[in-house]
């Protein structure tokens, strides 16, 4: 059952939030390994599709990129390396993912990273009219107007969704 309740305001996702102005909702639920997106709706009650995830890649030339998807949708690496003019894309390891974003996998947030990376939005999520993405913590999620990935991230749209 989703904890309602519990706050958890305090990471380097939500202080980038607040800093830059940006309203948004805390989403509490219990983290399951390996549940995804689709565990995380499913607790919710929301919609898996507006439930964004947040995938640490690099290009070939071990430049690491951040790439925001719906939660019930894959990546296509091929059609992305070709949208953002890059020879080949692949996802990080989880420990190099850790070490670039200063997030542990399951709670990677595109905001407030430890390293600035190039982030990269499937384009139909900003066409959505909220999306819920991970705030930071693994079991928190944020719920923000899609248009926030493009103002504070400087997200760029790209079509990559299998």
């Amino acid at each position: 059952m989703a904890r309602k309740d519990k706050h958890v305001s305090a990471t380097p996702a939500t202080l980038l939030l607040r800093e830059r102005g940006v309203t948004f909702t805390e989403h509490v639920y219990d983290y399951v390994d390996h549940g995804g997106t689709a565990e995380s709706a499913r607790q919710l009650g929301v919609d898996e599709h507006a439930v964004i995830k947040t995938l640490v890649m690099q290009d070939e030339r071990a430049e690491p990129l951040i790439v925001l998807m719906h939660g019930d949708a894959s990546v296509s690496t091929k059609n992305l390396a070709r949208a953002i003019g890059v020879k080949t894309v692949e996802p990080c390891r989880p420990e190099v993912a850790q070490r670039h974003s200063g997030y542990l996998v399951g709670g990677t947030s595109p905001f407030g990273t430890r390293k600035t990376m190039r982030v990269f939005v499937e384009a139909s999520v900003l066409e959505l009219p909220r999306i819920l993405i991970n705030g930071g913590r693994r079991g928190y999620l944020v719920g923000i107007a899609p248009q926030v990935l493009v103002d504070v991230v400087n997200a760029q749209p790209v079509r990559c969704a299998l």
